[in-house]
């Protein structure tokens, strides 16, 4: 693993996420709609919404958009009715690949997400195929420089199961994710500010790509990821510097 950097793939991701900011900002309002429709309007008492809400939060995205995606679900019968799935499927040199998608139309879903996968050398696979590769879990990453020693101490404390370092510096937090709130309140009040805080799909061995294989891999990630259905994408696949 000698060329992957865990810091490396991070600022990667997030630069190209921050390019994609006005499809992000859809995706987000679906996310918040569905919630909101589903448990309600008041984040405090609906997890799923105070995710979105943060999710919104961190995109920059305006009060007003979000408030208005809540309204409008928690309307209930307005508005299109989305459906939630999941595709797996293993995509260039073996790497695992998830796509959760939220649509209303679960043929036209399907047939995109399969073009995605089979024109950069991938194969959509059946339910569970690549499913146990990952472990759903609250996850937390802090820069290089942030204290080991008070991540350690504040986040054990709120209900983390799994605190490790790399040779980089960069922290790694993961937390089941019934105990994604508090341990995410805890590093709040605390001022310690993560990179990246979410619940996700953490792939449990990495698959590194480089060369012309990681090109192909990034170019079906990225083809997944603007897809309108799609809401996120986990991999297995990390890539080396130079990628």
């Amino acid at each position: 693993m000698a060329g992957h950097s865990k810091w490396a793939n991070i600022q990667h991701r997030k630069g190209r996420q921050d390019a994609k900011r006005g499809k992000l900002w859809t995706k987000i309002i679906r996310e918040i709609t569905v919630a909101a429709r589903a448990a309600g309007p008041d984040p405090d008492s609906n997890p799923r919404l105070r995710m979105a809400w943060d999710k919104a939060t961190a995109a920059n995205m305006p009060k007003d958009n979000i408030q208005r995606a809540i309204t409008r679900g928690a309307g209930g019968a307005d508005g299109d009715s989305y459906e939630e799935i999941r595709y797996e499927g293993y995509g260039v040199g073996g790497a695992a690949v998830i796509v959760d998608c939220m649509t209303d139309n679960r043929m036209r879903t399907v047939a995109e997400v399969r073009h995605a996968f089979s024109k950069h050398g991938g194969n959509l696979g059946q339910e569970g195929s690549v499913a146990f590769m990952f472990n759903h879990c609250g996850q937390f990453i802090f820069a290089p420089g942030t204290s080991e020693e008070q991540v350690m101490e504040i986040g054990l404390e709120a209900g983390a199961e799994d605190i490790q370092t790399d040779d980089e510096g960069v922290i790694e937090v993961i937390c089941p994710p019934s105990e994604y709130a508090a341990v995410k309140a805890a590093f709040a009040a605390a001022g310690l500010v993560p990179e990246v805080q979410a619940v996700t799909m953490k792939a449990l061995n990495e698959a590194e790509l480089a060369g012309d294989d990681a090109e192909k891999m990034q170019k079906m990630l990225d083809m997944l990821e603007g897809l309108d259905d799609v809401q996120e994408v986990y991999t297995t696949a990390v890539f080396d510097e130079s990628a």
